[in-house]
């Protein structure tokens, strides 16, 4: 388990709601996110929903 005091992707704000951690969850490696008593699994999301961060932020 690994709990990320600031949860959020480079250059985006901190997550506030359910909605912004789904779609933090599916630009980022999470593979697994609890929100509440809703347990997301990566495979079972629509594909279509994956958003792509990488070239957006310059590494450290």
């Amino acid at each position: 388990m690994i709990v990320n005091t600031s949860f959020n992707v480079r250059g985006e704000p901190i997550v506030c709601t359910p909605e912004d951690a789904f779609r933090c969850f599916m630009g980022s490696e999470i593979e697994v996110p609890v929100v509440g008593d809703c347990l997301l699994l990566k495979e079972e999301q629509n594909p279509a929903l994956k958003i792509d961060y990488k070239d957006d932020f310059e590494l450290d």
